[in-house]
């Protein structure tokens, strides 16, 4: 898979709008990450302290919808350096609880949470919070994915078994992908 060193392929997880329950089960692999970082350098996500998505990543696990313009931008630099892109968890897939907020719109959701429900300094954000996308969208809406793992969350047992299938090789082909989906 990789050219990197030791020929490992390298792995990554990225956390867009969702609640960290994916990321969750990912880590309730518990003594089986360390079998997962024997086979595959952890170069990006929850576990390691690198500031910028890297270059030459054969494995990626998406988490969450794509709900604000900063999610957008991360996915599409996440998509162009990754090899297999995994949609997962309900929220990559589908939008789940994020996608909730679609029938109202932007405004009304920002107007709910900073005005309407708030006692004290009543104002919405200018600053440090992203521009929320019209929609929040599927990341298969933005970017093609791969590698499909639905349930809210994943179980751990199931993430584990994807990508070790992954990592051996197995799950290279779209027939053999599609039974994740």
């Amino acid at each position: 898979m990789s050219d990197g060193p030791h020929n490992k392929p390298r792995l990554a997880t990225i956390w867009l709008d969702g609640c960290s329950g994916c990321h969750m089960s990912f880590l309730d692999i518990d003594e089986r990450l360390l079998e997962l970082t024997a086979r595959a350098d952890l170069v990006y996500g929850c576990l390691v302290d690198a500031k910028e998505f890297p270059e030459g990543v054969d494995i990626t696990l998406v988490e969450g919808a794509v709900g604000t313009a900063e999610d957008l931008h991360k996915l599409l630099i996440v998509r162009e350096r990754t090899r297999v892109l995994v949609a997962m968890g309900d929220c990559a897939i589908t939008t789940n609880v994020p996608g909730m907020r679609n029938p109202f719109g932007p405004r009304a959701v920002l107007e709910r949470a900073y005005l309407e429900n708030a006692t004290i300094n009543k104002q919405i954000p200018v600053v440090g919070l992203p521009p929320l996308l019209p929609e929040s969208l599927p990341v298969h809406a933005c970017v093609p994915v791969d590698v499909f793992v639905t349930g809210c969350p994943p179980s751990a047992d199931r993430l584990f078994e994807v990508i070790s299938g992954l990592l051996d090789g197995q799950l290279d082909d779209a027939a053999q992908v599609s039974k994740f989906g």
